[in-house]
């Protein structure tokens, strides 16, 4: 069984990549409670919108979809779920409550990663909930021609108990002995965890789970307001590449975690830039609604969609927002492209 220690991978990680990647993720934290204070009742919207954000993006990214209207009302709460793609979203949202709630209180053990687990298949009568898995997987793909080919061969069922065990032990005592930036750790914990394959269904979803609940204890809260499950599955083919090549000779415990480290780091800073962005965006609240809308084309290159602005502006209604496009498209301010869902808008640089 492979052995679990951080310690001997650390001078390898500290690339000048990284290194830079470490410093500036430092510095946005150490003004994360100046944004948290700014705009409390704001950020409280932007809370509720990552919440949605969140639980539609992990589940998204695992193949279980369901509308956008009926997403906001399991998040929310005020509708039960309808089919089994549904339950497992609605066992997201608990999870996620969970840590948001009470993650001081929840530590990284293996009895409570199998109760995150459990909570996770609450509500889909499914017997794997809160169980590792009973038989061996294989992570596999299927290329353009549809043939099979396994891409990585996790750890066989009856070691699993005991790798995650001493994952477990091994990651906070590296903690504890505080000779590894807590940032390093969290997604070499992560990769092991994905690379173990602990449970039959709902790995990666528990891992992006257990990525939020020990940046939170790190106080690392920008996924809180920021949705970083949504900035992973807007880049996931970085995320399987990065992945995929940080797993190789895992068994001989000869991988490279340079690769997914670097990527999970760069969506934790593209979070506290987008943070940052957004907080100083609410300060400008004195200006008009419309205004605001307006000074978001001015600084975006691309395309917005109704959907984003009413993301970066969260106490802004829809009805105020599609207002507001519509004098802007009068004015000839911003062009629309696209049609039905993928409607978007861009400023008319002519």
């Amino acid at each position: 069984m492979r052995n679990f220690n951080f310690q001997k991978h650390i001078v390898s990680l500290l690339t000048p990549d990284i290194v830079n990647l470490l410093s500036a993720i430092h510095e946005y934290r150490g003004k994360q409670e100046l944004y948290i204070e700014a705009k409390p009742d704001i950020l409280n919207s932007m809370l509720e919108a990552a919440k949605i954000q969140s639980t539609g993006a992990s589940n998204r990214i695992e193949g279980i979809y369901t509308s956008e209207a009926r997403l906001q009302e399991l998040v929310h709460q005020k509708s039960e779920p309808l089919n089994r793609s549904e339950q497992e979203i609605v066992g997201y949202r608990e999870v996620l409550n969970t840590i948001h709630e009470s993650y001081e209180y929840v530590p990284p053990r293996p009895n409570i990663i199998l109760q995150l687990h459990r909570d996770l298949y609450l509500y889909s009568g499914s017997s794997t909930g809160g169980h590792f898995k009973n038989t061996d997987n294989i992570i596999e793909e299927v290329d353009l021609e549809g043939v099979h080919r396994i891409r990585f061969q996790p750890v066989p069922a009856y070691e699993t108990p005991e790798a995650v065990d001493k994952l477990c032990i091994e990651y906070e005592t590296a903690l504890d002995k505080g000779l590894i930036d807590p940032l390093l750790l969290i997604p070499m914990f992560v990769l092991d965890f994905l690379c173990i394959h602990p449970f039959n269904d709902g790995n990666g979803r528990m891992s992006r789970l257990l990525t939020l609940l020990f940046l939170y204890r790190e106080n690392y809260i920008v996924g809180k307001y920021i949705s970083l499950e949504m900035l992973i599955e807007k880049s996931k083919v970085t995320y399987y590449e990065s992945l995929q090549e940080s797993s190789v000779n895992w068994h001989a415990e000869q991988n490279n975690y340079v690769p997914f480290v670097a990527y999970y780091l760069t969506i934790i800073l593209s979070a506290y830039k987008e943070f940052a962005s957004r907080v100083e965006h609410l300060r400008s609240k004195g200006t008009t609604k419309a205004k605001r809308i307006q000074t978001l084309f001015e600084n975006r290159l691309g395309k917005l969609s109704k959907a984003e602005i009413a993301a970066l502006c969260p106490d802004i209604s829809v009805t105020t927002i599609e207002k507001v496009l519509s004098d802007l498209l009068k004015e000839k301010y911003i062009v629309k492209v696209g049609t039905g869902r993928s409607t978007a808008y861009i400023s008319n640089h002519e």
